[in-house]
């Protein structure tokens, strides 16, 4: 049998480069160790975002959500908008973790964990949306299904329940998928660390040995978990768009909302991969495990949900054009002519016009272009998002309510402190948790050595 191409198994990694399983260690286990005064500054930066917003929030809590720039009859903000972002970020690690892994797509190894951690972390940013949009916090209990003595229960109309159930399956199986698939590698962690790092793999590593039994446990785990994780891709992000679809609203009521938000999420997750692990592959030399071959293939997903994207984008308007319905031409015809038309164009072109430039192989391996456009892409994401809520609800049929949102500065700090909300927990990841899956990756690499050395 003719072995494969060198270059074929390993993500373009050659067998004769390929790092022994001490040399993969070494690599991995290394980006846990130490800190740096660059690694300080951007996490008290992000540490400070969180605190400036989580400041504001309390003085909204105090003052109510009169500072808030809700105007009749726009009464679903940025909050909501940052709401429907974060979990659109999230997607990226489900697909790459379950459905990739069900059709063994290798090269999703060498970025499925820190996926995976994005999605977790984002499910919890997400979350906080939900309350803070509702702004009595301590109300909260009354979206949760629970015996009390006033004989109150639940509004299943509420868009804002279906968003707590959304959000409650998608973090739980979130989490529980993260963790099982750490757990080899934390085991790895455990044999070669001391002290308080030690006692705390020991313990998250659950007692693993690597033998055959819990090899074979694990394996099947995780083919379960991919299998019930799936659905979450089309379910969480349906359930989602189902808070705008199932309005009257113009430019809301449509049936493309499930398959154009799904798809929109994916492309914003995978652009949030890109922005994250670009920096960390530069700065810790991880350019031997994430290699221009992923990158490619992440580009390609980009690219083919741009596409679907772009085409959801013109099918709105030619359907407002071509039914006819007054409301629905003067609701779109606002978002690219009216007071949101700075929007909508930041939208169209961030995320149908610029990742054309990837139908060219340079730019899907380039890496400053890649960087440079996930940046762009998550700017019209979350701007996509704002045309959407904001713009639909700013015209609706009746002239006499129209209105003008303007985001005020209590929104857009707390915002901007949920990104440092995320960037924190992401940067306390990389130094406790290994970023790549370093016994995938050990898989990858014995096979291409048993496969492709000496040719």
């Amino acid at each position: 049998m003719t072995p494969p191409p060198a270059e074929s198994v390993a993500g373009m990694i050659r067998p004769a480069e390929i790092p022994r399983d001490s040399q993969a260690n070494r690599d991995l286990l290394g980006v846990m160790d130490g800190v740096s005064l660059g690694y300080f500054g951007v996490l008290a930066l992000a540490v400070g975002a969180m605190l400036c917003a989580g400041g504001v929030w309390i003085y909204q809590v105090y003052k109510g959500l009169g500072i808030a720039g809700y105007a009749h009859p726009i009464f679903w903000g940025v909050y909501i908008v940052t709401f429907v972002f974060w979990v659109g970020i999230a997607h990226a690690g489900t697909l790459i973790s379950a459905i990739l892994y069900l059709f063994r797509a290798k090269w999703r190894n060498a970025i499925n964990r820190s996926a995976e951690a994005m999605t977790v972390f984002a499910v919890l940013t997400a979350a906080q949306f939900l309350g803070i949009h509702v702004g009595r916090i301590w109300k909260s209990y009354f979206i949760l299904p629970y015996p009390n003595q006033r004989g109150l229960w639940i509004n299943f109309k509420s868009p804002l329940l279906w968003d707590t159930f959304a959000i409650g399956t998608y973090a739980t199986i979130s989490i529980v998928f993260f963790y099982v698939g750490l757990v080899p590698d934390l085991a790895i962690a455990r044999d070669r660390a001391t002290g308080w790092r030690k006692v705390l793999y020991t313990v998250l590593s659950l007692g693993w040995q690597g033998t055959s039994r819990q090899w074979k446990a694990h394996n099947r785990s995780v083919l379960h978990l991919s299998g019930l994780a799936t659905p979450l891709v089309l379910s969480v992000h349906s359930v989602v768009s189902w808070d705008f679809a199932m309005s009257i609203v113009p430019g809301w009521h449509a049936t493309i909302f499930g398959p154009y938000f799904v798809a929109g999420a994916i492309f914003s997750g995978f652009a949030m991969v890109l922005t994250v692990m670009i920096p960390v592959r530069r700065i810790y030399g991880l350019e031997r495990y994430i290699t221009s071959y992923h990158f490619e293939n992440m580009s390609r997903f980009i690219l083919l949900t741009s596409l679907i994207v772009g085409y959801a984008y013109l099918s709105e308007y030619f359907i407002a054009w071509y039914g006819g319905v007054e409301a629905e031409q003067t609701a779109f015809w606002s978002r690219a002519f009216g007071p949101y038309w700075i929007s909508t164009w930041v939208m169209i072109l961030c995320n149908a016009v610029f990742p054309q430039i990837l139908w060219w192989k340079k730019a899907r391996t380039h890496v400053p272009t890649l960087f440079i456009l996930s940046v762009l892409i998550n700017i019209g994401m979350w701007f996509e998002r704002y045309v959407i809520i904001i713009s639909g609800l700013s015209r609706e049929y009746v002239p006499a309510v129209w209105g003008v949102y303007t985001p005020s500065w209590p929104e857009l700090l707390i915002v901007m402190g949920s990104f440092g909300f995320f960037c924190q927990f992401f940067l306390i990841f990389l130094k406790l948790f290994p970023v790549i899956a370093i016994a995938e990756i050990k898989e990858l690499e014995i096979h291409a050595r048993a496969h492709g050395e000496g040719h």
